[in-house]
């Protein structure tokens, strides 16, 4: 899973329990610098943030390109551990 670096965002709480919900399910996390003609390559996105929680990105219209989005595993999974460590009803599918 990668993140972009922190440098010019909040590095906020959602974010951090997303980092650590990934870890602690042995996905591998990078922090770097993510360039915008990269989203191509991307399997998957989502967003973290205190309104958001976990939210899946389905498409990017910028500048660079255009490119759409299948939440996946990854996302599925970040999304239901940070349900079940709030204290929201999660169907039982999580891996």
């Amino acid at each position: 899973m990668h993140t972009p670096t922190p440098d010019c965002f909040l590095n906020g709480i959602t974010r951090q329990t997303v980092i650590a919900l990934a870890k602690q399910r042995g996905i591998k996390v990078v922090e770097r610098a993510i360039m915008p003609n990269e989203l191509g390559k991307a399997d998957e996105v989502f967003l973290t943030g205190s309104a958001a929680e976990v939210t899946p990105v389905g498409e990017i219209i910028g500048a660079v390109g255009h490119y759409r989005f299948t939440p996946g595993t990854i996302c599925r999974l970040m999304w239901e551990d940070y349900d079940r460590l709030v204290g929201k009803n999660v169907a039982a599918t999580a891996a």
